[in-house]
Formats: C-alpha cells, structure tokens, sequence
C-alpha cells in the first residue's frame, strides 16, 4: 500500500501536523506520519525521530544527543534524506515546518524522483526557497502565520496544503516512454534557435527543454547522470559565463561533467555567451561600473563579454569538453551568438565574439568523434537550427 507521507518535527508542531493528518484522511488519503524532530516530541508518530535518526551514518546518537541545535538539525537532515529513499511506499510527501524542520524535509524531498508529489508548507516559502527547492520539484507553499499553534487562518491553510496532496496522490501521473529524450538548453536570446530544434526533433524524440539559468543546466546534467537522457543539444552554455565572472545565475565547475562521465551524443554551442546575468542595475558589483549593460526587465541586468572575459570563457569550456570521450560537435555561429549579438543591435561585437570563436577552437583537441564547426550564419537562423539537428543525427545514429 503506498502512504502520503506527513513530516515535521512533533517536539514543536505536534498540533498542526496532527490535524493536517486528520484533513488529509477525511480526504482520502493513506497517512504515514514521520518525527524528524530533535528533542523529545510532545505526539506520537508512526515513524518516531529515533528510527529516523538511526539512519545518520554515525547513528541515532549523532543527531539526538548532539548539545548544539544547528548541527543536530543538519544531521537530522542527513539521516532524513538517507530514511526517504529507501522507503518503498510513497504516493505523496507533504512537511511543515518553520527554518529547522523546512530545512531537514526538503533535504530528502531534494533526494526523490522527479514528478513524486512534494508539497513544503513553510514560514520559509515567501522568501529565496533556492537552497531548498534547488533542482528538485518542490512545491513551497507559505504558511502565511507562524507555526506556533492552530488558528483561524492556519487551519485553512493546512487544510488546502491536505485538499493538494491528497489529489496529487490519488491522480498520479506517470510518466511514459515512447520516444528517447533530448535535453536542449534554451535562453529568451536563444529561443528562435532552440524551438526550431524541436520542430525538427519532436516527431521522434521527448524534447525536454532547459531554461539556461542555472538550475536548468544542473537539470540537465543530473538526468544525463541518471540515464534519463539519450542525447543532449547544449545550445545554451551561459550559464559559464556567470560562474566565471560572478553574475547570478551561474553554472558549478561541474558543467559539462555529465556529458564528460555518460558519453552521451552531445552537440553543443555558444549561446548567451555574450552576456552575463545581475539583478536590478544597483546590485551590479562596483567592479563593473561603466560597461556595456542591457536592461532587460527592472529585476534582470545584462552585462557585455569583453574579448579578454570571452577568451577565458572559451578557453574554459575548450578544456572541459576535452574531457568528452563520447560524440562532441560544437558548433560556432560564426554571425552572433544571441538575438543582442547581431547586426544593429546592443551586444554585436564581432571582435569579441571572434576571440570566443578562436578560443574555442585553439582549445579544443579534435579527434574523430570531437569536432568544432564553424557555421556561417547567426544562431537563431533556421539554417542554424538544421545544422544542430543534422549534427545531432548524425552523433546519434551513425
């Protein structure tokens, strides 16, 4: 029989986890009820903390006899995640939780399959929920109130945090397998060429399209790594230039790594790699006054590449995809790299761009399966898009 599972920590919100069992049965739903608590709890649970905690790699007494709160929180958090994945009957996952508990819940919940149910009902989910969603899919639902007792208004909202999961658990999708799937990194700049990718590929492969911001590219990366991806079209490689140059949504050292470990058929390219992302123009660092910048919305900030930042850039990736053993075609559009880098607009510096361009290709070791092509065209040209394909079909099915 599978259960939703109901985390908290019962030492501080025995009450509220008590009644969101009591809406989530009255809806429907098969309750297991988990203590991740790390003080003695004031209710019992189906799961009590000590079971939880006897999954830490040092065992129950590094979390429950630890003096210090924070460090028995992130050791609650350990063995929580080591708990949950080895559960074999999850429908659904639902927390509450204030700062500690929100932080030891989605700590496993980061740890399971992506499409599994997982609401986080947060004091927490109003503000930057990043390091606790990450690349997972995580829903943070604010808990409005603090947790701190029912009242008028938190009775309503677990109420509906119960309604969602118990739906969620009983009307599970589940996801099929037709057709192999593609990952493909896409930006606003680059989504000409990225969608006419997907016209051209969807007929026999499961598109799955990445928002270069970061988290898309670790996406990606962590489903090559699991075997969820057949291939991959890295169109989109931005998100170096904000790990090297410190914009905000940037890449870890591990970009390319998947590609690197799977041998995966990968083509690649060097789009955005004109920009690098800020927030609002007064969070842009000192350091950068008095550069090329585009506003693109009042939150987002663009800045630039010099030739000198381009050359590192390219000189960075040229080293990683080096690492490649598997079938690599990296293709150079030779007119632009974004739809600012192009005749007559903001970001078009040909200089620049040929500096990227030359990096890439002096760093790049051919053999027979890496190759670099330089295409005459701008990268949201269709013709541009037919390449990508025809080098993709060909990597893949040679």
């Amino acid at each position: 029989m599978k259960h939703i599972y109901v985390v908290g920590t019962a030492d501080t919100k025995g009450e509220e986890l008590a009644y969101l069992v009591s809406c989530i049965e009255t809806a429907g739903g098969t309750v297991l009820s988990v203590d991740v608590g790390t003080r003695p709890p004031g209710t019992s649970f189906d799961v009590n903390a000590e079971t939880v905690a006897a999954y830490h790699p040092h065992g129950a007494a590094a979390v429950l006899a630890c003096d210090d709160r924070g460090r028995a929180v992130e050791a609650m958090g350990v063995a929580f995640s080591r708990f949950i994945v080895e559960r074999q009957d999850i429908a659904a996952v639902i927390g509450i939780g204030g700062g500690g508990g929100t932080s030891i819940i989605t700590a496993g919940m980061r740890q399971l399959a992506l499409g599994l149910p997982k609401i986080m009902v947060s004091t927490l989910a109003s503000g930057d929920v990043a390091p606790y969603v990450d690349i997972s899919d995580i829903i943070m639902m604010p808990s409005v109130t603090d947790m701190a007792g029912l009242n008028r208004l938190s009775r309503v909202i677990l109420h509906n945090a119960a309604q969602a999961i118990a739906a969620m658990a009983s009307q599970a999708a589940k996801m099929t397998a037709s057709k192999p799937a593609l990952g493909l990194t896409m930006f606003g700049v680059t989504t000409f060429a990225v969608t006419a990718m997907v016209e051209r590929l969807r007929a026999d492969h499961d598109c799955l399209v990445f928002h270069a911001t970061g988290t898309g590219g670790r996406t990606l990366e962590k489903l090559a790594d699991s075997g969820f991806l057949s291939g991959v079209l890295d169109i989109t490689t931005t998100e170096v230039c904000d790990l090297l140059l410190g914009g905000v949504l940037p890449a870890t050292t591990d970009r390319f790594g998947a590609i690197a470990r799977t041998g995966l058929p990968y083509v690649g390219s060097l789009g955005a790699l004109d920009m690098v992302n800020f927030w609002a123009p007064e969070t842009v660092p000192a350091q950068y006054a008095g550069r090329l910048f585009y506003r693109h919305n009042p939150n987002v900030t663009l800045m630039r590449t010099t030739s000198v930042e381009c050359e590192q850039i390219g000189r960075w990736i040229g080293e990683r995809l080096n690492l490649c053993q598997g079938p690599v075609r990296i293709l150079i559009p030779e007119k632009g790299v974004s739809a600012l880098d192009i005749e007559g607009n903001v970001f078009f510096d040909p200089q620049a761009d040929a500096v990227l361009f030359n990096a890439i290709e002096e760093t790049v070791k051919p053999t027979p399966a890496r190759r670099v092509i330089r295409i005459p065209m701008h990268i949201n040209d269709p013709q541009f898009a037919e390449a990508a394909v025809a080098a993709y079909r060909e990597i893949a099915n040679p």
